[in-house]
This record gives structure tokens, C-alpha cells and sequence, in this order.
């Protein structure tokens, strides 16, 4: 086994990989970008090296920086986790030729299923059945066109190098596809540093089921069950399972056995999944392999029972695999919910900011946190947005789901959005709850996963009364015990009674609240009451309090009677920068007359593409933005006027 390990990642899987290899007793070297500096991974790691700028392409998927470090380092293998560097053959390659062991299958396997093109083309000579689709070499907009129209709408583009959903569009009509199209390869280019994109036959209501596979250098290959991967937003994964549900015993022999062959047609070593849609006749169709660790691999773990890090390890110091695939079995159900720093309603659009507060449920034996984030720690526009994964175990699937209800209403972020109350509303959605699972779940079920939000329960606005009441007392610091410096409110004789105003959503009230001998009383829309408990689930901070209640999380604003009140609306007229990050395209000149949803400017931020669209019919009045432009959050994009009155 290595005596010490180089981790070429970051966030949870950093965290993640760290852990086991300390278990092992195998040292570790973090690497970190300028903005990973102070970030939890560099602290899992034994040492830390600096890699680079906050940009990815600056540090992360520099490899030559890397392999650079691990030569410093005295490191003998380097596992490059997922994403990034992972699946890239010539960083395999040169790592073997620096003598430093590649925690992962050969240059060769990744160059046969790196490229989805070449995996179908392998796949379909071994007989493994395929969605219908363009996988060819042709790249002319004209000539994909003509294949879309070939195979029919609605269709999908995918990046021939891609994952994570990054490069890849579904299109409805002829109409829509060189845009999205153009989209696709920027996104590729920018994420993968290959452009190049195939067209699939979009299927509708189609399942997402993938299998563990792992092979050795000794000729051996298992799997190790499959997982439901169809809950998905912006074709990304949001909750996986495993067991899939409803699967029969003939059906995971059959994926298994397929999912097998392909990793053994490229003699894989190492940990890889074999990615597969399946319709609802049954039917299954090879859609990629990702030659690398996913990041729902906890969920197998979980069922299994076993350290899939470990597994990697071994094999890649030359050990065969620690089992046969009839010692292999699964115990229970286990479902990952992946919580980001997004917000759902506004289109899952990723969110920046300072982790004020962080509490996160009491983990244990069925309930489990991946993380690379702290109280603290930024979220930043260079990477990925999420801040954990959530794992739990039980032994049936309702049980489970149960469970995760549970951990998720546990859970207090503050300092961005997040996807929490969400991932909550899916857990009791009808279709997931009932195993009714397929890709198109979140739109079938947006009535459910995303009400209007109504007034905040009684209880709500009692703990962010009780919250500010704490804030203006705070406790006494030592040398100023005396009544006199007391800041409660308190009486000898009677109470003291203060107005105070809040504002949660888009309500406004005026609360009364009572300092008594006994306690506080509070007086609501004319109705007084001892407030319940003492303030948990509350924090507060310059007179906002975020309350977090039954899986809600409510912010009241506590307006300053001193103060004069101010407009909350922007008045300021234009569009503006839902993020930080930097202009693609302007599609549009001054002047230019626009329909409502027409697409305007196109931003990247997260390693994503954003769109920002025409909020109605109108007319462009002036660009303020440049291709190239790094903007920040809130800077007017352009000026906008819409049915002859300039938007504000």
C-alpha cells in the first residue's frame, strides 16, 4: 500500500478520500487554488501544496502544476477524485510516465469511454442495446441539425467529453437547436477543453439507472448493484438511491452482466459506472461510463456496507479485488440528497455567499454527511455549489425516506440560498414517495415542490420574537452583574411593554412584547400569549432573524423604530447580473426589438451557463456589458424598455 497519497480535488471529495486514507495510514497531500486556501480539504490533508489561481483552468486541471507537487511531495499515487482531471487520459498517461500511480483505470480505458462517441461505437459492436442518436465525428451546426431532424424532436445535445450535466441541452424544435447547440460547446469547451457534442433521442419519461462497477489488474470485474439516478433539475442529479425501486432480480442480472462486459471489453481496473436509461416498457439502452468515482457512490457504500476509496486503493497499489461477485449483497435502501447553494425557485440558479450559520443534523450509523464546507468557509463563483451530500440508510425505502425528511428538517443555513426546503417537498411529493421515478419527476410535480408561500405560522413569529428579544439582552459580561446595567427589560413592579415591527415575506406586523417579573408576553394581531419554548432553531444578526421551523426557513426583519423606513424595491431600471461571473455573448444590440423570454446576455458562473432573457416584450435601450467582461452580482447588464416604460 502507499505511504502517502496526493488528493488532486477539492470540497467533499478532497474530505472525502482523506478520510479513508487515514484509516489506512496512508499520509496526504491537499492541493488548493488562491481561493481554496483556508477551504476544510486543505485541513483534512497532512500537507498542502498551492496550485494556482481561483479559476479551475489556473489550478485544478492544471496537471503538469500537479504532478509537479506530487513529485515535490515524495507522493507515490495521486487520486484525482471526480471531475477535473479525472477522466483525462493524457494526465493518466503522465502520470505513469513520472512513475506516480493514477488512482483509476488505464490511459487506454479512459480514452475508450472518455469519449461517449467511442463508447457507443464499442458498446454497439458488443451488442449492448443503444438510444437512438448521431455519434459521429461531423461537428457542422447544419449537418447536427440534419441528424436531430433524422432522429426527431425533442432531442438531446450532449458534450462527447462532458458529466454533471455540463454540456448538455434538450431541444423541442428545429428552431431552438443551433443556439442550444453553440450553447453546448461552450460550456463543453470551457469544462472539458473539448467542444464536440452528440445528439440522442430524447425520451420523455425515461429512467436514469447506473451501475458500480470495479475491476482489477488481475483480470477480474464485479458489480456492485445498481442506483436510480432519475431526480435530476438542468439534467444534473439532485436525490440517488440504491436499490433502484421496482427492480426484479432477472432485470439487475441483465444490467449487471451488461454493465460487466463493458468493463471488461476495456480490461477497466479500478472503480467506473455504467450509465443506463431505461424506459418504461422496460426496456434499457446504454447511455455512457464514467471512468471515475460518482459522486453518488455513498449510497452503494451504504447497501453494501463497503469503502469504495478503499477498494480504489487497493487495486491501484496492485491487490485484486477484496471480493467475488457472489460475496457481494445488499442490506436495506439508502438515498442521497445533494444540497447546494442554489435557489430552486428562480430556476435552480446558483447562489454566492458567506456561510454565516451552519448546523447540520446529528450523524451516526444510518445517517451520513459529505462535506467540504464550514461554518464560515465561502461560496464562491469558481466551482460547483454544493455544500453537502446527505446520506442516509434504513431498512425499506419508506423508512428511509422518512429519515431523510427528518435530517433535512435539521439542517440551518444561512448566507445563501439552498435547495433544502425542496429536497424536503420531494421527500412527500406523490410520484417519488410512490417509486413513480423518471427524469421528468420535478417538472410533472412543480405544484407540489414549489407553492406559493404562505403566511408563517404563529410559532414562527413567536422564536423570532423571543430571538430579538435575546439579541437586544445579550448576557452580561463578567464585571457588570448589577441590576442597574441590566438590558432585559426587567421590573421591580409591574412590566415594561416595546412596540416592535417585523417584516417576513411580504407581511408587516406590529408586535407588542411585555418584560414581566415572569416572562415575556407577546401580542400578535390582538391576541397575547406566552411564547412557547426557548428560541432554538434561530439566528440572528444585524436585526434580521432566520428561523428555521417543521423543514421552513423564514427570515423576519426587524425594523428599527429610530430608523426611517426605506423602499426594499430597486428602482433603479435595467437588467442585472443574477451572479458573479463572466459575459459570453450579448445577442442583442441597442436598439433591437425583443420578444418576452428571448435571450439576451449569456453568463458563466459555477462552471455553468446562465441566460438572462427578456422579461417581456420591449425594445433594448443600451448594453453596458462586454464578451470577456468579469461582473459581479447586481451590476446592470442593459437597459430595457418594455411596453413603452423603462423596466425597474
Amino acid at each position: 500500500m502507499f505511504s502517502k497519497l496526493l488528493i488532486a480535488n477539492r470540497g467533499e471529495i478532497a474530505c472525502r478520500v482523506a478520510r479513508t486514507a487515514r484509516r489506512l495510514g496512508i499520509r496526504t497531500v491537499a492541493v488548493y487554488s488562491d481561493a481554496d486556501a483556508g477551504a476544510a480539504h486543505v485541513a483534512a490533508c497532512d500537507e498542502a501544496e498551492r496550485i494556482g489561481g481561483p479559476l479551475p483552468r489556473e489550478s485544478y486541471l492544471r496537471g503538469d502544476v500537479i504532478l509537479e507537487a506530487a513529485r515535490r511531495t515524495g507522493a507515490e499515487a495521486i487520486h484525482p477524485g471526480y471531475g477535473f482531471l479525472s477522466e483525462n487520459a493524457e494526465f493518466a498517461a503522465a502520470c505513469a510516465r513520472a512513475g506516480i500511480v493514477f488512482v483509476g483505470p488505464s490511459p487506454a480505458s479512459i480514452e475508450a469511454m472518455g469519449s461517449k462517441s467511442a463508447a457507443k461505437a464499442l458498446m454497439e459492436k458488443a451488442g449492448v442495446p443503444l438510444t437512438p442518436g448521431y455519434h459521429g465525428d461531423r461537428q457542422e451546426p447544419d449537418y447536427l441539425l440534419g441528424e436531430a431532424r433524422r432522429i426527431g424532436f425533442p432531442v438531446l445535445i450532449k458534450a462527447v467529453a462532458g458529466g454533471g450535466g455540463k454540456g448538455m441541452r434538450r431541444v423541442d424544435a428545429a428552431g431552438d437547436f443551433v443556439a442550444a447547440l453553440e450553447s453546448c460547446q461552450r460550456e463543453a469547451a470551457a469544462s472539458f477543453g473539448d467542444a464536440r457534442v452528440l445528439v440522442e433521442k430524447y425520451l420523455t419519461t425515461a429512467r436514469h439507472i447506473e451501475v458500480q462497477v470495479f475491476g482489477d489488474n488481475h483480470g477480474n470485474a464485479v458489480h456492485l448493484f445498481e442506483r436510480d439516478c432519475s431526480v435530476q433539475r438542468r439534467h444534473q442529479k439532485v436525490i440517488e438511491e440504491a436499490p433502484a425501486p421496482g427492480m426484479t432480480l432477472e432485470r439487475r442480472r441483465e444490467m449487471g452482466d451488461a454493465a460487466v462486459a463493458a468493463a471488461r471489453a476495456v480490461r477497466y481496473s479500478g472503480a467506473g459506472t455504467v450509465e443506463f436509461i431505461a424506459g418504461p416498457d422496460g426496456a434499457f439502452y446504454f447511455m455512457e461510463m464514467n471512468t471515475r468515482l460518482q459522486v453518488e457512490h455513498p449510497v452503494t457504500e451504504m447497501i453494501t456496507g463497503l469503502d469504495l476509496v478503499e477498494w480504489q486503493l487497493r487495486v491501484a497499489a496492485g491487490e485484486p479485488l477484496p471480493l467475488r461477485q457472489e460475496q457481494l449483497a445488499i442490506r436495506g435502501h439508502a438515498i442521497e440528497a445533494r444540497i447546494y447553494a442554489e435557489d430552486p425557485a428562480a430556476g435552480f440558479l446558483p447562489s454566492i455567499g458567506t456561510l454565516a450559520h451552519l448546523v447540520t443534523p446529528r450523524t451516526g450509523e444510518s445517517v451520513r454527511i459529505d462535506t467540504g464546507v464550514r461554518a464560515g468557509d465561502v461560496i464562491t463563483p469558481f466551482y460547483d455549489p454544493m455544500i453537502a451530500k446527505l446520506i442516509v440508510h434504513a431498512e425499506t425505502r419508506a423508512a428511509a425516506i422518512a429519515r431523510l425528511r427528518d435530517a433535512l428538517a435539521a439542517y440551518e443555513i444561512v448566507g445563501v440560498q439552498t435547495n433544502v426546503e425542496f429536497l424536503g417537498r420531494l421527500m412527500s411529493a406523490p410520484s417519488y414517495v410512490d417509486a413513480r421515478l423518471d427524469t421528468a419527476l420535478i417538472e410533472r410535480e412543480r405544484a407540489h415542490l414549489f407553492p406559493e408561500r404562505g403566511p408563517a405560522p404563529r410559532r414562527a413569529w413567536d422564536l423570532a420574537v423571543l430571538a430579538q428579544a435575546r439579541a437586544q439582552s445579550p448576557p452580561l459580561a463578567r464585571g457588570e452583574a448589577s441590576p442597574w446595567n441590566a438590558r432585559d427589560g426587567w421590573r421591580l413592579v409591574g412590566g415594561a411593554t416595546r412596540r416592535w415591527k417585523f417584516r417576513e415575506g411580504g407581511a408587516t406586523k406590529d408586535v407588542d412584547v411585555t418584560f414581566a417579573r415572569d416572562g415575556l408576553r407577546v401580542t400578535i394581531d390582538g391576541e397575547s400569549h406566552e411564547p412557547v419554548g426557548p428560541a432554538t432553531g434561530t439566528f440572528s444578526r444585524d436585526g434580521v432573524t432566520h428561523v428555521f421551523l417543521d423543514g421552513e426557513h423564514r427570515v423576519f426583519e426587524w425594523i428599527d423604530p429610530y430608523l426611517p423606513e426605506t423602499e426594499h424595491a430597486d428602482a433603479h431600471g435595467g437588467l442585472r447580473a443574477p451572479m458573479p461571473g463572466r459575459i459570453l455573448a450579448v445577442l442583442v444590440e441597442p436598439g433591437a426589438a425583443v420578444k418576452r423570454g428571448a435571450p439576451l446576455v449569456v453568463m458563466e458562473a459555477m462552471k455553468m451557463e446562465h441566460t438572462v432573457v427578456a422579461p417581456a416584450a420591449g425594445i433594448v435601450d443600451r448594453v453596458m456589458c462586454a464578451v470577456g467582461e468579469q461582473v459581479k452580482e447586481g451590476v446592470e447588464l442593459l437597459e430595457f424598455v418594455a411596453d413603452g416604460t423603462r423596466a425597474t
